[in-house]
Order: structure tokens, then C-alpha cells, then sequence
């Protein structure tokens, strides 16, 4: 029978043998399938990834979607594209901070950057500007969606709150936000000098990075939030707390 298929008999036995053995991710496929279904199949991969991660499964995002894609599990909803339209320019722009977190005046360099907050009403979007002077937060905004217009209102704040004397950069990553032409028309209307990571490198944004680490260790993560208004709140006390206190 090897033969006649093509074969050999070792690969056959192989087979065999494997298919009386479970599948080790039965439990995180049971997992999200069940999810699926209560969220009516909304839930893309990285959105389940967190999902999982939030109930203590955890598993790198490239497998869940290998298992979401093989087990029929993937999102019913077609994803908006956030790449550039036909006729949208797309703006890129060197790293000027190059990894240079210190500077020796105020407002002189910003770091930028959106995370996540997990409730059960939903995520909650947070944006933020940090000035490398002193590591305060300078304006930040949240939202219940990931949009131009967040990343727009927080420099909106940054600029009305602060006195920018002299050139200023404003280091971000590459998300679609900070590619848009909205972000380079505000930059330039404020003489905001705009930096942006290498693509892929998140550690040219570390001081970004490393302040949502801080957060979310010391607040976020040591309570259950169960409303955007419980978060908006505990947001708004721990960085009144981060830049008066801590």
C-alpha cells in the first residue's frame, strides 16, 4: 500500500502513530472557538491574541492566527485597511532622536506613543506625549477606537499646555497615525520637528515603550476594570500621581 501511494514506510507509521496522539492546542482551540462564538465572530487574531494573554493563556500572536486560519476561527468582519488610499500621501521621516533619551531643556524633545487598555466593556485607547527632560506626561487622550484623530487631540493638548521655546521634536513610531497627512499638516502648523522610529524597532521608542510598562505594572494590571469610565479615572489619578508624586 506504501508503494502504490507513493510513500515510504516509515512515513506511514509516522502518520498513524501521530493520529492517535491529542493535539496539544485542543484547549487554547476549544479556547477561542467558544470566544468566537460568544463575540459573534468579531474577534481578529491580534484581538484574540490579547484576549487570551488577559486570561492566562499565553501564546505568541503567530500561532493564534496558525490556529485561528487551520480551525476555521478567523474574524467574519473585514478588517478596515489603514495603508494609504489611492491619492493619500504617505509621510516618512528620519530618526532624528536616534535612541538620544537625554536632553538639557524642556520641551525640546517628546516621545509619543498609543497602548491599550483592557475592560469589559471593551479597549480603551491611550495616547500619550512624554518629555524626555523630566519623563512627565505632557498631554495625553484616550478613545474607544484607534484613529488619526486621538494621536491629533493629544498634540492639540501638549501644545496648548505648554510653552515651546525653541525646536522641538516629536519622536513617534511608524503607525498609520503618524504617517498620515493630518499628522504632518498639525506638525507643521505648530513647527513641531516629527522623528519616527526604524520600522520594526520598538526600541527607538523605548521611552514611549517604557512608561506603559510602568503604568500598566503599577496601576492597570492590579485592578479589574469593568467600565471606560473606571479606566478614564484610574488613568487620569495615576499620572496626576506619576507627575506630582511618584
Amino acid at each position: 500500500m506504501c508503494k502504490f501511494f507513493g510513500v515510504s514506510r516509515s512515513g506511514y507509521y509516522a502518520y498513524t502513530h501521530n493520529l492517535n496522539r491529542p493535539n496539544p492546542n485542543q484547549s487554547i482551540i476549544d479556547q477561542i472557538a467558544r470566544q468566537q462564538k460568544r463575540c459573534k465572530n468579531t474577534y481578529g487574531y491580534r484581538r484574540m491574541h490579547l484576549w487570551l494573554d488577559k486570561n492566562g493563556c499565553h501564546r505568541n500572536p503567530k500561532t493564534v492566527l496558525r490556529l485561528m486560519k487551520t480551525n476555521g476561527l478567523l474574524s467574519e468582519i473585514r478588517r478596515r485597511r489603514q495603508w494609504k488610499q489611492l491619492g493619500q500621501q504617505v509621510h516618512r521621516y528620519e530618526n532624528l532622536l536616534n535612541r538620544d533619551f537625554h536632553t538639557e531643556r524642556p520641551n525640546s524633545k517628546w516621545v509619543t506613543d498609543i497602548s491599550y487598555i483592557h475592560t469589559e466593556q471593551g479597549v480603551l485607547y491611550l495616547s500619550m506625549i512624554r518629555d524626555l527632560y523630566d519623563n512627565s506626561i505632557v498631554a495625553y487622550k484616550t478613545a474607544t477606537s484607534q484613529t488619526v484623530n486621538l494621536v491629533l487631540d493629544t498634540i492639540r493638548l501638549a501644545m496648548k499646555k505648554e510653552k515651546v521655546a525653541g525646536e522641538l521634536q516629536l519622536h513617534s513610531d511608524q503607525g498609520f497615525q503618524y504617517t498620515s497627512q493630518a499628522y504632518f499638516n498639525l506638525t507643521k502648523e505648530y513647527g513641531i520637528t516629527p522623528s519616527m522610529s526604524r520600522r520594526g524597532n520598538c526600541y527607538d521608542n523605548a521611552m514611549a515603550e517604557n512608561f506603559f510598562g510602568i503604568l500598566k505594572t503599577e496601576c492597570i494590571y492590579r485592578q479589574k476594570l469593568k467600565t471606560f469610565q473606571q479606566a478614564n479615572d484610574l488613568i487620569d489619578e495615576y499620572i496626576h500621581f506619576y507627575n506630582h508624586e511618584r
